[in-house]
């Protein structure tokens, strides 16, 4: 910093602390953890010890303003010094394990990870043994500064960032950048969008001017309220037709998928629905300035009796236009208002459903209202129509029965459905399901996560975000006995040949680190025992002995994992109706070369479709030698599959979100356990936000014993996966600037998940030229 920008920063820090300092102006222990809002006290006591340099157990302005100089300003041993001594407990100059240990176990509860004693017990004798160099028992400074310098990620920035609040402000003033939506490279990717909103725009002001002039004789307010009136007869037929989910579907395989954009229906569906609210008030409020001035001029009828009777005889049926577009006007404003992003994300659901059921009643009030409408509603009405009744004849057609349910972390309800003989669908696709016994009359979107492959179920996974997924996950939550069908013998065979099934699938592919289980009892234990590698905050720690197995060995399968899991894993003979499938922006991917498959949190459902489907091909693909059993995957591109690599990234908040899908990531791991000539066809990115980045100084030490342990087992500690999971957000400048280094063709982002994070990554998609497909139904 120059001194101008040292004295703003002093007089920052200053204030800052004023904020927060009692009438004696120091600082107390308590006010300390306050303003550092660190999870752990441990951090914070250990912090507040060293900045308490005179140990009158406060701190004071000059105090703080030392030792936070050195964390600024400091170079890099003087950092380094301060880490140690943080580590150093009990101020004896080294660090002996216990100490390590001690503070490795408030990283991880900083992080809110979730490890068994044994788990840390390695942790800590992973970094103490390759940081003790000399084995004396103890870690000295220089020995910590020798470790450290193998990471050198985290020497670059060495800072504690939970201490947000004394961070200064931005000393200088971001440069004027040229605004996102006149960039060349916002045109370029939104070509088709633009292009299509360009025309849209021009046939709405067409058709205002033409019924503006030809109504020129009424005056003012009535030809802006025909030309209005105008505008609303074409989009209230077209916002019905973007909603023609079959049609759009099938338009999906064709040539038109490259000149309109399909694959933003929903956003075009939004944007003609404000524009509807629009013309309409533009159609009322001239509708009444015009009705004030016959009013006034002619006197025959009031004001009132224009708008709200049907004396005066406006309309083509019985004179009831104006009472019909009163009631119009309310509908549609009503309609906008349920179907706003705040309603809809806020847990309230079922309010936008109902409400925007009034679309019958508007197209019923138009065809009253309005004398020519009809005259535009007709095709797309007979269109939507055979849309519903084709809709209605294959959901009705069979019964579906959902016979398996998975309780997962996070109020993640895993659904899996008996399916039908004739439903086709493709990877990413979604339905439209009914469940009677949760509501009668409700139908909710979902993404199907299993791979069009599995040809006798489907899988759905739910998260509990609003009303109806919150019933459906406390209805599963009942006991066994009121959720299963009264038919019991029936129930209980059906549920005794899936599970046979069920495990010849498993016995066929089941295997731990390369090790084929010898039966189908062994193959389940050992399914079930990896898909809960990180049950660790649920379950007991394995405490015997014998458990410990060296890395490579086949481990033992607790006994307590079978019963745990079977709280929440149930076979059941539930009815259902399932409506679709209906086709997504995903179905794409195989026309692309290199694909990047971003997910946030259960965004990741659609993708779990795809990575199956793709490891499918992938394997059709694989070629093993028979004299040498080496395995290699051919890299010829056809019509159906052009894939060159997938990245996928998933990014979680929590390690317990992990758990919904690291058996499948597990298996797909194992499928590329052979390196290919050209590098892995699949590479997987897990990221964990609520864990502390590496630059923090309170996960330095975490996760470098992280790193080093998963050296040593080949296996991550969080999932259990071969990818070792990454704390905190992705860099996702670095992430997008290596994926168009990696040179493997045309590089298409396919994205799911939160609003917040998909303009991050429209943004860098945008500045890297790459092509965005959004998942949004």
């Amino acid at each position: 910093m120059s001194l101008d920008e040292d004295a703003r920063w002093l007089e920052w820090v200053t204030k800052q602390f004023e904020s927060i300092a009692g009438d004696d102006k120091e600082i107390d222990l308590d006010e300390f953890k306050t303003a550092l809002k660190v999870k752990e006290s441990f951090f914070a006591e250990r912090f507040f010890a060293l900045f308490d340099s005179d140990g009158s157990s406060s701190i004071s302005l000059d105090e703080l303003l030392k030792a936070l100089d050195l964390l600024i300003h400091g170079n890099e041993t003087d950092k380094l010094r301060f880490l140690f001594q943080v580590y150093d407990v009990d101020g004896s100059g080294s660090i002996d394990p216990d100490e390590l240990r001690t503070v490795l176990k408030s990283c991880l509860r900083e992080s809110a990870i979730s490890l068994p004693e044994e788990k840390l017990d390695d942790l800590t004798l992973a970094l103490f043994e390759s940081a003790d160099k000399d084995n004396s028992g103890s870690i000295t400074f220089e020995e910590l500064k020798a470790e450290l310098e193998n990471f050198p990620e985290v020497m670059e920035n060495l800072t504690i960032s939970a201490a947000n609040w004394l961070k200064p402000p931005d000393l200088e003033q971001k440069k004027r950048k040229t605004p996102r939506y006149l960039t060349r490279a916002y045109w370029h990717n939104n070509s088709r969008k633009l292009f299509f909103l360009c025309l849209y725009a021009l046939l709405n002001v067409l058709l205002f001017i033409m019924a503006m002039l030809k109504n020129a004789h009424g005056g003012p307010w009535f030809m802006v309220a025909r030309g209005c009136g105008q505008c609303l007869n074409l989009n209230c037929t077209f916002v019905m037709v973007l909603m023609l989910r079959r049609s759009l579907t099938w338009l999906r395989a064709t040539w038109v998928v490259r000149i309109l954009p399909l694959d933003q229906n929903i956003l075009l569906h939004q944007i003609v629905g404000y524009a509807i609210l629009i013309f309409t008030i533009g159609h009322t409020a001239a509708h009444v300035m015009n009705f004030a001035r016959m009013s006034q001029n002619d006197g025959m009828y009031q004001l009132w009796e224009y708008l709200f009777t049907t004396r005066p005889g406006i309309g083509w049926v019985n004179g009831t236009a104006s009472i019909t577009g009163v009631v119009l006007q309310v509908l549609i404003c009503l309609m906008v208002v349920c179907s706003s992003t705040f309603v809809r994300r806020s847990g309230h659901f079922e309010v936008f459903y109902w409400s925007h059921l009034s679309y019958i009643w508007v197209w019923a009030l138009l065809v009253v209202h309005c004398a020519n409408f009809w005259k535009w509603f007709v095709v797309p009405g007979v269109m939507f129509l055979i849309e519903k009744i084709v809709g209605m004849a294959v959901s009705r057609m069979g019964g579906l029965y959902i016979v398996e349910v998975n309780l997962l972390p996070s109020k993640v309800t895993h659904l899996v459905i008996k399916r039908p003989p004739f439903f086709h669908f493709k990877p990413g696709d979604y339905v439209f399901i009914n469940i009677p016994a949760i509501a009668k009359y409700e139908w909710h979107p979902f993404t199907i996560s299993s791979a069009p492959e599995q040809q006798d179920v489907l899988w759905l996974h739910i998260r509990s975000m609003g009303q109806w997924t919150n019933r459906l996950y406390e209805f599963f939550r009942q006991p066994e006995s009121q959720t299963i069908s009264s038919k019991r013998l029936t129930a209980s065979l059906r549920n005794r040949r899936h599970q046979s099934r069920a495990q010849d699938e498993i016995f066929k592919s089941a295997s731990y680190n390369g090790t084929v289980a010898s039966n189908k009892d062994d193959a389940v234990e050992l399914t079930l025992y990896r898909s809960s590698v990180t049950r660790t905050s649920s379950q007991k720690p394995v405490s015997d002995p014998e458990a410990q197995v060296e890395p490579g060995d086949t481990p033992p399968v607790p006994r307590e994992l079978t019963a745990k899991l079977s709280e929440n894993h149930r076979y059941c003979n539930i009815k259902c109706y399932v409506d679709g499938p209906f086709g997504t922006p995903t179905r794409q991917i195989f026309t692309s070369e290199h694909a990047v498959l971003i997910g946030a949190g259960i965004g990741i459902t659609p993708f779990a479709s795809i990575l199956q489907s793709i490891m499918c091909r992938y394997r059709m693909r694989k070629q093993n030698c028979p004299s040498c059993n080496y395995s290699w995957c051919e890299t010829l591109k056809d019509n159906e599959m052009k894939l060159r690599k997938v990245d996928f990234i998933w990014i979680n908040r929590d390690q317990k979100s992990f758990e919904w899908f690291v058996s499948l990531l597990t298996k797909l791991e194992m499928d590329q356990a052979d390196e290919e000539p050209e590098g892995r066809f699949l590479e997987m990115h897990m990221y964990m936000t609520s864990a502390l980045s590496k630059n923090d100084m309170k996960a330095i030490g975490l996760q470098m014993a992280l790193d080093l342990l998963a050296k040593k087992e080949k296996r991550d500690s969080i999932t259990g996966l071969r990818t070792r999971t990454q704390p905190g957000r992705p860099d996702w400048a670095k992430v997008f600037q290596k994926l168009s280094e990696e040179k493997k063709g045309k590089v298409h982002v396919f994205y799911c998940g939160a609003h917040a994070l998909a303009k991050v990554v429209k943004a860098q998609c945008e500045h890297f030229g790459f092509k965005l497909y959004k998942e949004n139904f």
